[in-house]
């Protein structure tokens, strides 16, 4: 009940189009209630009359059909167009709405938690669960009441004809009720496990359309077949599951459905016989039948939706409840001026409670404009450092400073907006060119997005593209070459002209003319900016004002490359290793 309370919250915005949609639909629901007493009164009354002759008989025929023509005909049309018009309208925007919230959502997650979870379950839960949860608004705010009136008027209008007949009519109403007692428990359980199932064949199939590549490169189509296979049965299992007992329930209730005709046929005869009940009430009663057990039917109907909405509601809100590892403080300061000092104080990190320590106790000052190279093996926390300034992630014990001030007090966003980052695999979004490079300042001219593709020494290839600055990279911008990608996104850092730059592996992995072309950027982009530089490759990083060697979370040296050189430490080691293999 408490995912129907908070799903409620987004509902409240629209409550009035949903009772003016609620009062249109019993009008509509309303207009076939008529033609049962129509019916009853063509036999009784016009049909059955000894008072009237055949022309009066034909002519009072005549004008309640075109009364009950202009009813069905003229306005019936308008009113199904503005219910139906009313209650999509109502039930979309709502999705929309909850749909706002949840990227808002998703985008405040810390990267830990899409360490962990699959993109293609967030994306079940954002498209699929949300718009299962449309068939609340439809029929739970909706289709019930309106059906549950319809039944009511019916019985109202049955009861004016004949009451002992309108007990039997609805005399089997209470079996529906211990049926639903008895088989909708289980269901919205079953629900929610064929929609998790459902999430994780997204998921899996999301991974392995991004992995085709590497399945292809290794020949694993029937390994890869194989492991989709299990994922795919998994959910028809579940799937299978809901729909076995789906079907008893349904089997149930139109046993019992089929039971009432009947008993109202029986009783309607022997009333006949024995107490004069007209035809007309009997065809009438008989017409009843089907737009009580209809919308009764739709009740039941309704009850299997709602179950699947509600669960689906489950999974919407246990996904808003995810917890933010990184909040503002409620006090927290927007950054406004950054000069560039940098200071980790006394900074351990681990990535959960029971984890091992990552980082441990490490202290280091950075000078305005200074470039501080990371260096070390892989593991070691290089990339860890630098996660933190942005505070992708938050310390565990000690702080960042920048300027004197913790980062921890200062708005996040703010934060990261005084921060360019140039990563070893940046990611381009499947638009053009000048929209990917554009991220870097959404409101950016033309010539301002030119200027920063010139400086990243990415203007010369754009232009020889077909279309140039408007040419699409696909996704993830598969189009492009490694070391275009990366002058793209050194374009966008440049565009975004910030104090503070990290370079995390931004030339691994490269041709050496697509390296040179971008080492030569990078250099114009840390000028005058306070710079922190990961690097495998230690010929990339000699000419940084410091350098420093992470090993197992720790600083076991520190100094410029000369310095270290001379040292004769494990910098030296490390570097002698490497001129030896690319010598080789």
């Amino acid at each position: 009940m408490d995912s129907i309370k908070r799903y409620l919250q987004f509902v409240y915005p629209y409550k009035w189009k949903i009772l003016i949609t609620i009062l249109i639909g019993i009008v509509k629901f309303g207009i076939p209630l008529l033609i049962p007493l129509i019916v009853k009164y063509v036999i009784d009354h016009i049909i059955g009359s000894d008072v009237l002759t055949t022309s009066e008989k034909l002519s009072e025929l005549f004008w309640l059909m075109g009364i009950s023509a202009v009813v069905f005909v003229v306005l019936r049309p308008p009113i199904e167009y503005y219910r139906q018009y009313l209650a999509q309208w109502t039930g979309n925007k709502v999705l929309y709405d909850i749909r706002e919230k949840l990227f808002d959502h998703i985008q405040r997650l810390s990267l830990q938690f899409y360490s962990r979870t699959k993109t293609g379950e967030i994306i079940s839960r954002v498209i699929h669960d949300v718009e299962q949860t449309k068939n609340f608004i439809m029929t739970g705010l909706m289709n019930i009441w309106l059906d549950m009136i319809t039944i009511l008027i019916a019985i109202g209008i049955m009861l004016s004809m004949d009451v002992w007949l309108t007990i039997v009519a609805i005399a089997l109403f209470p079996l529906y009720g211990i049926s639903v007692k008895i088989f909708y428990g289980k269901l919205r359980a079953l629900t929610r496990n064929r929609s998790q199932a459902l999430a994780q064949v997204q998921g899996h199939l999301h991974e392995r359309v991004q992995g085709i590549p590497v399945t292809r490169s290794f020949a694993l189509e029937d390994y890869e077949q194989d492991q989709f296979d299990k994922q795919n049965k998994n959910f028809l299992d579940r799937a299978i599951d809901h729909t076995v007992w789906n079907a008893k329930t349904f089997s149930i209730m139109n046993t019992i459905t089929d039971l009432a005709p009947l008993l109202v046929i029986g009783f309607a005869g022997y009333f006949a016989i024995t107490s004069g009940l007209s035809v007309g009430t009997i065809a009438a009663f008989i017409g009843y039948m089907d737009l009580v057990y209809n919308p009764l039917r739709r009740l039941i109907s309704s009850s299997t939706v709602l179950v699947q909405s509600i669960a689906s509601m489950d999974r919407v809100f246990e996904f808003i409840d995810e917890k933010y590892d990184i909040k503002d403080k409620q006090n927290a300061q927007k950054l406004i001026e950054v000069r560039g000092e940098v200071e980790f104080d006394h900074v351990s990190f681990r990535y959960e409670d029971e984890e091992e320590i990552v980082l441990q106790d490490i202290s280091l000052k950075v000078k305005q404009g200074e470039t501080i190279a990371l260096v070390g093996m892989s593991g070691g926390g290089k990339s860890t450092i630098i996660s933190l300034i942005p505070r992708f992630y938050d310390v565990t014990d000690g702080r960042i400073l920048i300027d004197g001030i913790d980062i921890r007090d200062v708005q996040a966003r703010s934060l990261r907006d005084k921060i360019g980052m140039v990563l070893q695999d940046n990611i381009l979004f499947s638009e053009s060119i000048a929209a990917n490079i554009r991220m870097g300042k959404p409101d950016a001219s033309d010539e301002e997005v030119i200027e920063a593709a010139k400086a990243a020494n990415a203007h010369s290839f754009i232009s020889e593209l077909a279309n140039g600055y408007d040419t699409l990279v696909g996704e993830r911008g598969v189009k492009l070459s490694g070391g275009q990608k990366q002058r793209i996104a050194i374009a966008r850092v440049f565009l975004k002209n910030p104090p503070l730059l990290i370079l995390d592996e931004a030339t691994s992995a490269l041709d050496l003319e697509s390296e040179s072309l971008i080492q030569d950027a990078l250099e114009k982009l840390a000028s005058d900016r306070t710079t922190f530089i990961v690097a495998h490759r230690l010929s990339t990083i000699t000419h940084a004002d410091r350098i420093v060697l992470v090993e197992k979370g720790l600083i076991v040296e520190e100094g410029t490359h000369h310095e270290l050189m001379k040292k004769k430490g494990n910098y030296y080691n490390l570097y002698q290793i490497q001129e030896l293999e690319e010598g080789e």
